[in-house]
C-alpha cells in the first residue's frame, strides 16, 4: 500500500493542470516542509548518506558524509563521486545497475583525506530493480573504531576460535586416522605372510616355498594400502593447515608474482571438482598483466575459498567466470558465478566468523579471505545481483602502498 505522502503527491500531480494558484502554493509549501524534515532526519544520523545521479555526479550528501569526505555541500555538488571517494569503483556498480534486477554492493576501503579512516560502504540503485539507471544511494559507515577494537580483541577471538574448532577438527581427524590404522594393520599382516610357511614344516619351523605370483600379489596389495595411507595423510595435512590458518595467521611473504599464473595453478587443483559437478570455468585474462606484490600461497588459499563458495552456490551446469585486469596502480581478479546471489539481509554478516548459510559450513572461509587481502593492503569487493549470481573481486597493489592525498586538496586549502 503506498504511503500517505506518495498518494498526496500522485493526486496533486494528476490534477496539476487544474490547480489554482492558492492550491499550488499550498502544495509547494508542503513539499518544502517535507524536504526540511528529511534533511533534518538525514543530518542527525551518524552514517554518511550520499546520492549520485546516473552520470556519477553528487546530487546530495548529508552532514556525516561531508565530515567523512572533507567536502562541504557546496564543494561536493555536481562533482564526480570518485573525487570524494577515490577508491570507489563507480563504473562496475553502474554497469550492474543498467542490467536491472536486485543489485547491492558491499565493500571496505580506506580514506586518506581529510584524515585516515576505514570505511564500510553499501550501495544500491535508486530505481530498485528497473533497467537503466537513475543514480545510486551510497551509505558510508565509519568502521575505524570498530576495526581498532577488533584488533585489540583479536587474541581473545583466536582463543575462542581454537575452542570451537577443536571439536570440529577432532571429528574430522577421526575418520582418516581410523583408515590409517586399519590399512597399516593390513600392511603389517601382508608383510608377515612373506615369512610364513606355504607348505611343509621342518624341525617345527615354518618355511615358505618360493611363489613369484603370490609374492607379486602381496606386493601389489601393499602398494595399494600404502597409497590409501598416503592419501589420508595428505587429507590430515590439509585439515591441520586450514585449522592453523584460522587461529594463527602468518605474515605474507611478499614478492613480485604473476596473478594469472597463480589463478591457473588454483584452477588445476579444483578442476576435477568442478568437472564432477558439471560446472564450467570461463577465463578472461588480461594480456600482459603486470606483476604484483603478494604471497602466492596465501592468495591461492583465498582463491580456493572463493571458488568453493561459487561452486556450492551454483546448481549443476553453472558457470564461473574469472577475469583479471589492471587498475589504480594494482591488478585485480573477479569471480562471477551463476548462483542465486546473496540476499541483502545477509550481505552485512557474510564476513563474520562462524556465520554461514551452508549446512556443513564452518563460517571461516570468507573471514580468512578478507584477512589475507587486508594483510596484502588489498581490497575485497562483493557485488550480488538477485537471481543472477555473485561477484567477488580482489585488488592487489603492484608496489608497496604509500599514503596519498587528493590532488585538489592543496588548491582547496
Amino acid at each position: 500500500m503506498p504511503s500517505t505522502k506518495s498518494s498526496f503527491v500522485e493526486k496533486v500531480l494528476g490534477r496539476i493542470d487544474v490547480l489554482n494558484p492558492e492550491n499550488l502554493q499550498s502544495f509547494v509549501e508542503r513539499l518544502a516542509r517535507d524536504r526540511s524534515f528529511l534533511e533534518t532526519l538525514f543530518n542527525t544520523i551518524e552514517d554518511g548518506v550520499l546520492v549520485a545521479d546516473q552520470e556519477g555526479k553528487v546530487t546530495y550528501l548529508n552532514a556525516a558524509a561531508s565530515q567523512l569526505t572533507g567536502f562541504d555541500e557546496d564543494a561536493a555538488m555536481d562533482q564526480p563521486v570518485t573525487r570524494l571517494l577515490p577508491e570507489f569503483d563507480w563504473a562496475s556498480l553502474q554497469a550492474a545497475d543498467h542490467e536491472g534486477g536486485r543489485s547491492v554492493m558491499r565493500r571496505e576501503f580506506e580514506l586518506d583525506y581529510p584524515r585516515k579512516r576505514f570505511i564500510r560502504l553499501y550501495a544500491a540503485p535508486l530505481d530498485g530493480e528497473a533497467m537503466g539507471s537513475t543514480g545510486m544511494a551510497l551509505i558510508l559507515h565509519d568502521a575505524t573504531e570498530a576495526r581498532e577494537q577488533t584488533h585489540e580483541a583479536i587474541e581473545s577471538e583466536r582463543i575462542q576460535a581454537l575452542t570451537l574448532l577443536a571439536a570440529s577438527v577432532a571429528h574430522e581427524l577421526g575418520n582418516p586416522l581410523n583408515a590409517l590404522s586399519i590399512h597399516l594393520q593390513l600392511v603389517e599382516r601382508e608383510i608377515r605372510k612373506l615369512g610364513q610357511p606355504a607348505v611343509g614344516v621342518e624341525g617345527g619351523v615354518a618355511k615358505r616355498e618360493g611363489d613369484p605370483d603370490e609374492v607379486s600379489d602381496i606386493a601389489a596389495k601393499l602398494e595399494k594400502y600404502i597409497g590409501v595411507a598416503k592419501g589420508e595423510v595428505n587429507r590430515l595435512d590439509y585439515i591441520v593447515t586450514q585449522f592453523l590458518q584460522a587461529i594463527r595467521p602468518s605474515k605474507p611473504k611478499l614478492k613480485k608474482s604473476s596473478l594469472n599464473d597463480t589463478i591457473e595453478e588454483t584452477i588445476e587443483l579444483l578442476r576435477p571438482e568442478f568437472d564432477n559437478r558439471g560446472q564450467s570455468i570461463k577465463l578472461k585474462f588480461a594480456k600482459s598483466l603486470p606483476l604484483a606484490v603478494f604471497d602466492a600461497a596465501q592468495i591461492k588459499q583465498s582463491l580456493i575459498n572463493l571458488m568453493k563458495n561459487s561452486m556450492h552456490a551454483m546448481s549443476t551446469g553453472g558457470e564461473l567466470v574469472i577475469k583479471t585486469g589492471e587498475a589504480g596502480g594494482g591488478v585485480w581478479v573477479s569471480l562471477t558465478d551463476t548462483g542465486v546471489g546473496i540476499p541483502q539481509e545477509q550481505i552485512k554478516r557474510i564476513f563474520e566468523p562462524y556465520y554461514t548459510t551452508k549446512e556443513k559450513g564452518s563460517g571461516l572461509g570468507l573471514m580468512i579471505v578478507q584477512r589475507i587481502v587486508r594483510d596484502h593492503d588489498g581490497r575485497l569487493e562483493l557485488m550480488s545481483h538477485g537471481g543472477k549470481g555473485t561477484t567477488f573481486r580482489i585488488w592487489l597493489p603492484q608496489e608497496e602502498r604509500r599514503q596519498h592525498l587528493l590532488e585538489t586538496a592543496a588548491n582547496e586549502a
